[in-house]
C-alpha cells in the first residue's frame, strides 16, 4: 500500500484517545512510508493525523471542495492540497488516489464517505480494504448493526466482512495488506438467503 485516504471527523470529540490515535496513524503511515490521503482541513481529528504524518517526515495530500475552504480551514502545510468543487468529486478523487481506506471516529460526514467506499466495494468498483480503527469502541454499535443486516438477510456475510476492524493501528495495517476481496456479488437471492 502506497497511500491509504482517512476518513475522519473535522472536529475533535469528547475524548482524548480521539486525538491521540488520529496523530498515531498519521505517524505511523508516515514511518512506513504511506502517504496520507485525507479531506484538507487543519481542524480536528482531520488535522491532527496530517500533522501526526507531516512531524514524522509524511506526504500527505488533502482534497477539500472549494465551498468548505472557509469552514474546515485548509492546511497550509501539506504536501499537496487539490481543491475540487464538490463532495461527490472529493470522495471519487480520494478513492483514485489510494489504495486503501481508514474510518477513524466521526459524524455522518464519515459514515457516509465509509459506506460509499464499501459501497462501491460491494458493486465490484474498487478491491481495496476498508478499514475501521476503534478507537474506544466507538464503532462498536455500528459493528453490531452489520451483525443484524446479515441475520436479517439484508447483506451477505462475505460483504460485511469486507469492513476490517481493529482498535490497534499495526494489526489493522496487516489486516489491510492481507485483504483478499470477495470474488461474488452483491445481489442476495429470496431462495438461497
Amino acid at each position: 500500500m502506497k497511500r491509504i485516504t482517512v476518513f475522519c471527523a473535522s472536529s475533535f470529540g469528547t475524548e482524548k484517545i480521539y486525538e491521540e490515535q488520529a496523530i498515531a496513524l498519521g505517524k505511523t503511515l508516515a514511518e512506513q512510508n504511506i502517504e496520507l490521503v485525507y479531506g484538507g482541513a487543519n481542524v480536528g481529528l482531520m488535522g491532527a493525523v496530517a500533522d501526526g504524518a507531516l512531524n514524522a517526515g509524511g506526504k500527505v495530500i488533502g482534497v477539500l471542495p472549494n465551498f468548505l475552504r472557509s469552514k474546515e480551514i485548509a492546511h497550509l502545510g501539506l504536501t499537496e492540497l487539490i481543491l475540487v468543487e464538490s463532495m461527490h468529486q472529493r470522495k471519487t478523487k480520494m478513492n483514485d488516489l489510494c489504495d486503501g481506506v481508514i474510518a477513524l471516529p466521526g459524524g455522518f460526514g464519515t459514515l457516509e464517505e465509509l459506506f460509499e467506499m464499501l459501497t462501491w466495494a460491494q458493486l465490484g468498483l474498487h478491491k481495496k480494504p476498508i478499514a475501521i480503527l476503534n478507537i474506544d469502541g466507538f464503532y462498536d454499535a455500528l459493528i453490531e448493526l452489520l451483525k443484524v443486516m446479515v441475520e436479517k438477510g439484508l447483506l451477505k456475510d462475505v460483504n460485511a466482512s469486507m469492513v476490517l476492524v481493529s482498535d490497534n493501528i499495526e494489526d489493522l495495517l496487516n489486516k489491510m495488506r492481507n485483504y483478499i476481496p470477495p470474488t461474488v456479488g452483491k445481489w442476495i437471492d429470496k431462495e438461497k438467503s
